[in-house]
């Protein structure tokens, strides 16, 4: 991490400490990514994870599609290190490489083998591109996932956001070996 000091659990401040044990205990298993950024401010780095642990492990998006639309996040902001952590994820839930091969480099039409995976790529990349979706994007997606699960949609674009922006804002990079498609 080139612009901020690498986390020593030997200093952090009580606030930090606490955020951190409750990181490291919780269902990550341990801090890393964007969290060794955001306990610069452990108030915001608490609200983050705690919001993270519902996006990531809780919510009504099917995991295969949570992964797909992560993938589609990072590869927008080009987050490395978002890539690096969920591209495995992602294939071990049924992605097909092609698919997570096209997503990183960038191509508007992946192989898909999935009408599910195909409704959430075109929810998730217009969403990132425009701002908005069209009616008739929304209507898949409603249609796939109900309206409980396009607000989550929605909200895990968000959530990924907010952390591809502390990733590359901090330059937490992953281990130089690993490929990232879109350098």
């Amino acid at each position: 991490m080139a612009r901020l000091k690498p986390i020593d659990p030997a200093v952090l401040d009580p606030a930090q400490r606490a955020v951190y044990d409750r990181i490291a205990g919780g269902a990550r298993g341990g801090v890393g990514g964007p969290f060794t950024a955001l306990l610069a401010s452990p108030e915001l780095c608490g609200r983050v994870e705690q919001l993270g642990v519902f996006i990531r492990y809780d919510c009504s998006v099917p995991m295969r599609l949570r992964e797909l639309a992560i993938l589609c996040v990072g590869r927008h902001w080009r987050a490395d290190y978002e890539w690096f952590a969920h591209a495995p994820i992602a294939a071990k839930q049924g992605v097909p490489e092609a698919v997570i091969q096209a997503i990183g480099t960038g191509s508007d039409s992946p192989p898909f083998d999935a009408p599910a995976d195909a409704t959430v790529f075109r929810f998730v990349r217009t969403l990132l591109k425009e701002g908005h979706v069209p009616n008739a994007v929304y209507a898949e997606a409603v249609a796939l996932l109900g309206e409980k699960g396009t607000v989550e949609l929605t909200g895990l674009v968000g959530y990924y956001t907010l952390l591809a922006l502390q990733l590359n804002t901090f330059e937490v990079a992953p281990p130089p070996t690993v490929p990232i498609p879109w350098r």
